[in-house]
């Protein structure tokens, strides 16, 4: 019985046998650009709670600003990935909630991004370096944001004489 009757998806193989960005079937091949493989990363690592934003301080900044002007931030922000044939190498920049054990965090992202590259794309993930760029505290939304130096609300909190 084949995978078509049995209505189960085929596996993909390459020549060699094992994963791969172009993946090989009967009917073709398939080509997974970094671009793709960097967007499940960077949504991988926010699913972990503890994750508060991705991304260095220039890169938050920037994607700040383009929300502001409408803009979407790319979920690949502070994501990036070297692809080869049939393994994925990942690098990430993460800030962190204050409070969050970041051994605990680093490994629980890193187990995510593993989990969700090698699922979707069948790719060998073979290390995800990851760099805390930054601790988020309690209430820092308001008054000055420390990377833009800008003012967020017009309504700052009093200051005691």
């Amino acid at each position: 019985m084949s995978n078509t009757e049995t209505g189960a998806v085929p596996r993909a193989r390459t020549p060699e046998g094992g994963p791969a960005t172009s993946l090989v079937t009967d009917k073709g091949t398939t080509s997974i650009d970094d671009g793709v493989v960097a967007k499940i990363a960077g949504l991988a690592a926010r699913e972990v709670s503890g994750v508060h934003a991705m991304g260095a301080g220039a890169a938050r900044a920037l994607g700040s600003i383009k929300g502001v002007v409408g803009g979407d931030t790319s979920v690949s922000q502070g994501v990036s990935v070297e692809v080869g044939e049939r393994q994925a190498a990942v690098d990430m920049d993460l800030v962190a909630e204050y409070g969050t054990a970041i051994p605990d965090l680093a490994a629980a992202v890193r187990r995510n991004v593993i989990a969700a590259i090698e699922r979707m794309c069948g790719l060998e993930v073979t290390e995800v370096n990851i760099r805390v760029d930054d601790v988020h505290l309690p209430g820092q939304e308001r008054g000055k944001d420390r990377d833009t130096g800008d003012q967020r609300d017009a309504e700052q909190e009093p200051r005691v004489q």
